[in-house]
């Protein structure tokens, strides 16, 4: 099973050198993505979503430790790569898979990326299960579960109206008014979501069926919701929409 990585350090010939270290010791893991700023490197963590995360400490402007406290949520197992010892207690504390010392020793490597590939699958193993659970309930007792760095937030799915693609977040907006993003793409909430009735009227809007209002035909078609949003239709959806509201 080959699992995507992202590497992060501001000094180019320690990324190659990694690059080359796992490509030719570590064949599983790919490298889709490389960075050598902190800021960079966020974007392309959202960008790839990675399995494992390559990332050194010291940097300049923002250390890779900054870098991880300002991320909503660990979606992959984070292997720090430095050349610096005193880090290694934050490190722990921010629940790293592994600290390796520059220069990197193979054995080490391995290893790590070997712990980083089975705590990631016992993470998926547990996302399944809860999934399962929740695809077992109905619309009215079902919940949803969003994980962030410093909480979890657990939401009753007939609260949600409706959730809206942000660039590579999902906005959830929900009927007390309150409005929660999500690091992960909408697509990521489509199947669970769309068992509980709700619509992808759009590439980037999930509806809540119970919230429509109508659903207006003419400007290029849009749902209006019970809130007094309109949300638009697309063309691409209109066939899948008239087969939900039974007009097909």
């Amino acid at each position: 099973m080959q699992v995507k990585a992202v590497i992060i350090d501001d000094e180019q010939n320690s990324i190659d050198h990694l690059a080359i270290l796992l490509r030719e010791n570590c064949p599983e893991v790919v490298v889709v993505a490389t960075a050598t700023s902190a800021d960079e490197g966020k974007e392309i963590i959202m960008a790839h979503n990675p399995t494992i995360l390559f990332l050194d400490i010291q940097m300049p402007h923002r250390s890779g430790l900054d870098l991880l406290k300002s991320l909503n949520r660990y979606a992959y197992e984070t292997i720090f790569v430095t050349g610096y010892r005193k880090y290694a207690l934050e490190a722990i504390k921010s629940k790293a898979c592994a600290y390796l010392m520059k220069p990197v020793d193979i054995d080490e490597l391995k290893e790590a990326v070997h712990d980083a590939m089975l705590r990631s699958g016992n993470k998926q193993a547990a996302d399944n299960r809860m999934q399962s659970s929740q695809q077992q309930q109905t619309a009215e007792s079902a919940t949803i579960t969003l994980v962030f760095v410093k909480e979890v937030s657990i939401i009753p799915v007939r609260e949600i109206i409706r959730c809206e693609a942000v660039n590579r977040y999902t906005r959830f907006i929900l009927v007390s008014g309150e409005k929660i993003i999500s690091s992960k793409a909408i697509i990521e909430y489509e199947e669970l979501l769309l068992r509980f009735d709700f619509i992808r009227c759009h590439k980037s809007h999930l509806v809540n069926k119970v919230f429509i209002k109508k659903w207006v035909l003419d400007e290029g078609g849009y749902l209006l919701l019970r809130d007094g949003t309109n949300v638009p239709v697309s063309r691409f959806k209109k066939e899948e929409l008239r087969k939900k509201f039974g007009t097909a």
